[in-house]
């Protein structure tokens, strides 16, 4: 009976915030009407027209966070949390699906998040529990994507750029007899750690480790381990450079 008083008021309060004109007058009611349905909300918070909020008791939000137009969360009646850190920023058309069993994503402070960014958590066991955690003042660009039923860490000041990839699970395929589907996957979790940058187009598959201070060269498919301060490319991605090494050597930096 709680759950569905929860989601009928969650409906009405929703449906009135979408009616808020789209004027910046009116955009301390539409917070305000959102404040009702989340289960934290700090000072400041700026919510565009056109966002929808699913399961909204599950959406923790800090101060002076800032949710652009379009923007989709949904979290679950299944112990599903958001946390979205002070000074968030979240691009139009951002999509953030934590629906599914003990989901929890979690973004840190001033993290931001570019147009289109699809992050989610698909984990659909109740035995066990996915979390993403993305670190403070890391940047995500336009339309990549971080999914899976395993670990997901980015560290704090990485850089992700527009359409990679992070997937934090693999489908089992030795049965030739068998759908794949019906396999089953593995879970290994994927950390990237502080102050990385990603290229355009990366792909990071599961069990990987990207180390501090790296850097993946655009398209690269990353499918071993890449050790701190790092320079790979390629598919599969090669290290190619150390940057202590050019930072040493100036005659590589002119190469």
């Amino acid at each position: 009976m709680g759950t569905k008083w929860l989601r009928r008021k969650e409906s009405a309060l929703s449906a009135l915030a979408e009616w808020v004109p789209p004027v910046k007058p009116c955009m301390v009611l539409r917070t305000w009407l959102y404040r009702r349905i989340c289960a934290q909300m700090g000072k400041s918070v700026r919510i565009h027209p056109g966002v929808r909020l699913s399961h909204a008791n599950c959406i923790e939000m800090g101060d002076r966070v800032s949710i652009e137009r379009h923007v989709y969360l949904s979290g679950s009646d299944q112990n599903a949390i958001i946390c979205l850190g002070d000074g968030a920023v979240l691009g139009s058309n951002v999509c953030i699906n934590g629906n599914g069993y003990s989901n929890k994503i979690c973004l840190g402070k001033r993290v931001s998040l570019d147009k289109g960014v699809y992050i989610k958590g698909e984990n659909v066991n109740p035995s066990r529990h996915t979390q993403i955690d993305i670190g403070e003042r890391t940047y995500i660009g336009p339309y990549a994507c971080i999914s899976g039923s395993g670990y997901v860490e980015i560290g704090k000041d990485c850089l992700v750029s527009s359409h990679s990839g992070i997937y934090a699970n693999n489908h089992n395929f030795g049965d030739p007899m068998r759908k794949i589907r019906e396999q089953g996957t593995t879970r290994k979790g994927i950390v990237v750690e502080d102050d990385c940058w990603l290229g355009s187009g990366v792909k990071v598959l599961d069990g990987i480790t990207i180390g501090q201070g790296s850097v993946i060269g655009a398209g690269a498919v990353v499918t071993k381990d890449i050790p701190s301060y790092s320079v790979a490319v390629g598919v599969p991605a090669k290290v190619v450079s150390n940057r202590l090494e050019l930072k040493t050597n100036p005659e590589n930096l002119r190469a």
